[in-house]
């Protein structure tokens, strides 16, 4: 039997549901340079690593969510975000000094292990409240499950954003 013979259905469709976002993430930025993989290819500040980075970063604040830790947003007052919580959220969206796309994607890849090692091992059913935020009201609870397909989500939503970016650097598609 392999891996996913051993699991639940739901829990292979969920480990698959992300494996395929994952991969159109990652499909583009095959064959770029540092260089390319830093350009900002529209008129927005995205380019093709920092979203990379970007899913990451936030595949791990819902990882800690997941496991009851609670969430990065947690430690945000939205009336009064300091300038280092500025750029702090801004370099999650680029590749800084000394970073590379190699070293993006491997650590992607570290993350995304142990985002599919607690689709494997967690309660689905698990609920914890999301943190307060000018666009979620207080009370509103997500499982574990739905975090799960948020991070699909924000994947497959930012895997769109790093297709375009692509296309507009050197002429390759994810599709078509």
């Amino acid at each position: 039997m392999t891996e996913t013979q051993n699991i639940s259905a739901e829990r292979n469709d969920i480990l698959s549901f992300l494996a395929e976002r994952r991969h159109f993430l990652r499909f583009t930025a095959q064959g770029l340079t540092d260089e390319q993989a830093g350009t900002r290819s529209t008129v927005s500040e995205l380019t093709v690593g920092g979203l990379i980075k970007h899913v990451t970063e936030v595949e791990k604040g819902w990882q800690d969510f997941a496991v009851g830790k609670g969430h990065a947003m947690d430690d945000i007052d939205f009336e009064n975000i300091t300038p280092e919580q500025q750029e702090a959220f801004a370099n999650t969206f680029r590749l800084t000094d000394g970073e590379t796309i190699e070293g993006v994607l491997a650590e992607h890849e570290k993350v995304a292990a142990a985002t599919d090692e607690l689709v494997r091992t967690l309660d689905l059913d698990t609920a914890f409240e999301l943190p307060e935020a000018p666009w979620q009201p207080p009370g509103v609870f997500w499982t574990v499950r739905r975090v799960f397909l948020h991070i699909a989500g924000e994947t497959a939503h930012h895997a769109g954003h790093a297709d375009i970016i692509r296309e507009s650097i050197d002429g390759q598609k994810s599709m078509g």
